[in-house]
């Protein structure tokens, strides 16, 4: 019988993607550009911040691990910055939609959105967009959390283990959407282990979590937060997860890299605005983030729902960034995927 054993989350700072170049160049282009690093604009109009309610837009649908931590976030943040923090659903596109909505936007510090390592490092190489969404166009705030992948089946499968997984002819897996980790992590592993598969995207982890419960999928990979219920409900059950060594949260379930297959995918989340936010505008939305993640309620969020802290700098984000890009491509030449689709 499967438990989820829970333990405390913990900062995963350093935890960086190995063999991979970082584009320091492009880091250097980018914050000398006045994005990711904020501070590119100031103005009577900015003096007094925040006079009213801040939008803080998660590009996901309700459900998912996005809206979950943007909520807990956001909620965390109202009293530290003394205004309400409204959470808005704008979701399409593994959060290109919201993004670039919010990101078009004046630079305030009243339009917020969280963004992703997937959407920004994987869909570059997964989804054809003429127009995507640079680390130039934003000021980062600040990073928010870590969160690993599990590849998870119904319980009235037959599969047991990873092992019988990789011993069918055919597979039909799940995925939370083009360009989604979970998509990516999927692909690496069956084109690793030469079984032919087929990938069904979703909108988001939720609703891949439905279609799994529903048997619609053999198998599919999403976060631990949005399995952990079906998981200590036994309604799930987990095969592996793409972490380089096992998790706190799931000690009994072994890794991917465990069973001879390379495949480390994550998933890291930050918050930002539109580029050239008044320096005042950074300065007041860091220290109350700070402040925010000292909250217990959204401590014990991130403990109940086993998620990460990865709460980086601006530089650590684009740096993050820009490593897991590299890797990512290296990893769908090496084992020669057309994953691109479009946007």
């Amino acid at each position: 019988m499967f438990q989820a054993r829970l333990r405390p989350a913990r900062p995963r700072q350093g935890r960086h993607l190995a063999g991979a170049a970082v584009c320091v160049a492009a880091l250097f282009t980018l914050t000398s550009c006045g994005g990711v690093q904020g501070g590119g604009g100031s103005g009577e109009d900015a003096e007094k911040y925040p006079t009213k309610t801040v939008e803080w837009t998660a590009p996901s649908d309700p459900g998912g691990s996005t809206d979950l931590i943007s909520r807990a976030a956001a909620k965390a943040l109202e009293d530290p910055l003394g205004q309400s923090v409204v959470v808005e659903n704008k979701a399409g596109a593994n959060g290109a939609v919201g993004g670039k909505e919010i990101l078009g936007r004046e630079p305030d510090g009243y339009s917020l959105v969280m963004l992703f390592q997937s959407l920004m490092s994987i869909g570059p190489h997964t989804v054809v967009d003429d127009d995507p969404i640079k680390m130039s166009d934003m000021d980062v705030i600040s990073g928010l959390t870590v969160e690993d992948y599990v590849l998870v089946v119904p319980a009235q499968s037959d599969i047991e283990t990873l092992d019988d997984l990789l011993a069918k002819k055919s597979v039909k897996y799940g995925t939370t959407g083009a360009g989604t980790g979970s998509e990516l992590a999927q692909a690496l592993l069956f084109g690793d282990a030469g079984v032919k598969a087929g990938g069904i995207p979703f909108d988001g982890g939720a609703p891949t979590v439905t279609a799994l419960l529903g048997s619609q999928v053999d198998v599919g990979a999403v976060h631990v937060a949005e399995a952990a219920p079906h998981l200590t409900s036994e309604k799930l059950r987990p095969l592996a997860v793409f972490a380089k060594e096992r998790i706190d949260f799931l000690p009994d379930v072994p890794t991917a890299v465990e069973s001879g297959h390379d495949v480390v995918v994550d998933q890291r989340r930050w918050v930002a605005g539109p580029a050239g936010l008044p320096d005042n505008v950074v300065s007041e939305l860091r220290a109350a983030l700070k402040k925010a993640f000292k909250d217990p309620e959204y401590g014990k969020f991130l403990e109940n729902n086993y998620i990460g802290r990865w709460e980086a700098s601006p530089d650590a984000v684009v740096k993050q960034v820009e490593t897991a890009k590299v890797r990512y491509g290296e990893l769908i030449d090496k084992f020669g995927l057309d994953l691109k689709s479009e946007g």
